[in-house]
């Protein structure tokens, strides 16, 4: 502990210059919604505040740069990742307005989910395992997607502080990579389009297309479950603060989720692996039991997270290679 204080407290000789990768991932992916805004700014109802949002986030991503130049150590460098993943909150709900342009694909979803399942496992699992001991285990994984990834992030800070730039990278580029495939692939899920069609007729395997249906109304199912659970409530009330209809395939609890046990593994956290793996099977099953998610959202975010994982850790192993070698390069030209 001691050790690791030092380097959160202690300035460094050598700081990082300029923007660190995972901020360039953020600017990047500001500047192309960006360029997406101005390109339909006639058809988006919140033009001004989209592109007011926008320039705030590129001026607080300058100005924890500046601070840390400032104060070059351990903690305003992991200030700076603090700080853009709590952005990624606003980021989310922010694609609605972009993908709300494109016709709502549900009933593609809904009609695959039954030509696989011949059923609809997010309509039956909540009625089947409907005990409220089930509900809150179900609520607890799907609630514990946030403090999963925390306890991850600040695990390799702890242990391996010098690979926390290449885990910040990976966890937001798997964000971004996801929210990217929302704003072209409207699908809401369950929660929202069995709301619209009604269960009646979803039971009946009717799965009409609602075209622009959720440009208009937003109404969603609640959670299924023990109503006076303390976990219950906890979801109602993430999903009544930030839920949209949107970023349903695939789920990006169950990618991000998955890149979390990878880094775990990789960075030999054995005991946090396997301490996380019931929560991950819990978080997993939660996204369908809760209706968040067709089962084939799910199924698809194991097989993104673990794309998301390879892409993103084999970049960064080239940008680290690249920087070793520049840093290489001036040690030998400075003697």
């Amino acid at each position: 502990m001691k050790k690791f204080l030092l380097y959160l407290f202690t300035l460094e000789k050598s700081p990082k210059k300029g923007l660190l990768v995972y901020e360039w991932v953020v600017m990047g992916y500001l500047v192309f919604t960006l360029a997406l805004v101005l390109a339909q700014h006639s058809l988006l109802p919140n033009v001004d505040s989209m592109i007011k949002g926008r320039v705030s986030i590129a001026a607080i991503t300058l100005a924890m740069w500046g601070v840390y130049r400032l104060v070059p150590c351990g903690f305003t460098y992991t200030a700076r990742a603090v700080v853009q993943m709590s952005l990624l909150s606003w980021w989310y709900p922010d694609i609605f307005d972009l993908n709300r342009l494109m016709p709502n694909l549900d009933h593609l979803f809904a009609g695959w989910e039954q030509a696989l399942f011949g059923c609809q496992p997010a309509l039956l699992f909540s009625q089947v395992a409907s005990h409220g001991v089930i509900s809150e285990l179900m609520c607890l994984g799907y609630y514990s997607y946030y403090p999963m990834m925390a306890l991850v992030c600040l695990a390799v800070l702890y242990m391996h502080h010098e690979s926390f730039e290449r885990v910040i990278f990976i966890v937001i580029g798997t964000f971004f990579i996801h929210y990217i495939i929302f704003i072209f692939l409207p699908v809401v899920g369950p929660q929202f389009y069995y709301q619209a069609v009604g269960t009646e007729e979803i039971a009946k395997g009717v799965f009409p297309n609602l075209h622009d249906y959720f440009n208009h109304r937003q109404d969603r199912m609640a959670c299924p479950g023990y109503a006076d659970g303390v976990f219950y409530h906890l979801v109602e009330q993430a999903h009544q603060a930030g839920e949209r209809p949107v970023a349903a395939f695939p789920s990006s609890h169950v990618s991000v989720c998955t890149v979390l046990m990878m880094i775990t593994w990789h960075y030999g956290l054995r005991r946090l692996f396997w301490a996380l793996v019931p929560i991950a099977v819990l978080l997993f099953l939660s996204t369908v039991y809760i209706r968040a998610h067709y089962a084939i959202d799910a199924l698809a975010g194991l097989v993104s997270g673990a794309l998301c994982w390879l892409l993103l850790a084999g970049v960064s192993r080239r940008l680290e290679g690249k920087a070793v070698a520049k840093s290489n390069r001036r040690k030998r030209a400075a003697r």
